[in-house]
């Protein structure tokens, strides 16, 4: 079975964060994305099972290997970053449309099975990619599994999940090619060996820009701006006062509705 794991480098939930030109400045303090490991661990099981490759994709600035190289240590074989200027500050459908590229070149030199992505990344939290990421490769999409096992089917491997969503407990198949989105309840990530480290300084990781995709080769592509969605402006929120602390003396919460109303005012 071969595997594509779309990955994303993101800032530590922990580290300061600041805007440039309206932009979130990426590469300083970034990290994998934590739900994405549950993604490369899901791969990583499937194909230490039945034999294959998993390919781990990513698309961001230069630093964003960092995030490809984890997931090479947790056992990926191979890795891929996308990175381009022109896809600074992509929305969800942006990403979506250039990681869809990617894996259609990707299938260009053998056929992908499964795309599998984490639920959702810790710095957008949207869970708006998965789906999109689908959309764009016009195929099934089985989303927040958190629990999935892929048996043979009478003409492809089949895909089956479980999944809670909407207070209903859902299980879904799928014929091969399908994208699968995973929650951190599906299972518990590997954490790399020194062994497994020091392997992965090894493995193939090719880096592509817009014309190295053949869904970008047109010039009239590359002048659209890839996403729906334009900042105009962002700046990091200042607290304007120290706050004003109630001591509840048993009308606190009538007090908080009168200072709410007389804000709003």
């Amino acid at each position: 079975m071969r595997i594509v794991v779309c990955v994303k480098h993101v800032p530590d939930a922990q580290s300061d964060r600041r805007f440039e030109d309206g932009h979130m400045v990426r590469g300083e303090d970034d990290v994998l994305n934590e739900l994405d490991e549950n993604a490369i661990e899901a791969a990583v099981s499937l194909v230490e099972g039945s034999g294959g490759e998993v390919v781990a994709v990513t698309m961001g600035p230069e630093d964003a290997q960092d995030a490809v190289l984890r997931a090479l240590q947790m056992g990926a074989d191979r890795g891929v970053l996308v990175s381009d200027e022109r896809l600074a500050g992509s929305d969800a459908i942006g990403t979506a449309a250039v990681l869809a590229a990617a894996i259609r070149r990707i299938g260009a030199d053998a056929p992908v099975d499964l795309v599998l992505t984490g639920m959702a990344s810790l710095d957008g939290m949207t869970s708006m990619m998965p789906a999109a990421l689908a959309a764009q490769l016009h195929l099934p999409f089985l989303g927040l599994a958190h629990a999935m096992e892929v048996r043979d089917g009478a003409t492809a491997p089949v895909v089956r999940i479980e999944r809670s969503a909407d207070g209903f407990d859902d299980v879904l198949e799928s014929d091969v090619p399908v994208v699968v989105s995973v929650t951190d309840q599906i299972n518990e990530p590997r954490y790399p060996s020194f062994k497994t480290m020091k392997a992965a300084r090894s493995k193939p990781l090719d880096e592509w820009t817009l014309e190295d995709l053949s869904d970008f080769e047109e010039g009239d592509e590359l002048d659209q701006p890839l996403s729906a969605i334009q900042v105009m402006d962002a700046s990091a929120r200042t607290r304007s006062s120290e706050g004003v602390l109630v001591t509840d003396s048993g009308d606190a919460g009538e007090r908080l509705a009168r200072y709410l109303l007389d804000e709003v005012k």
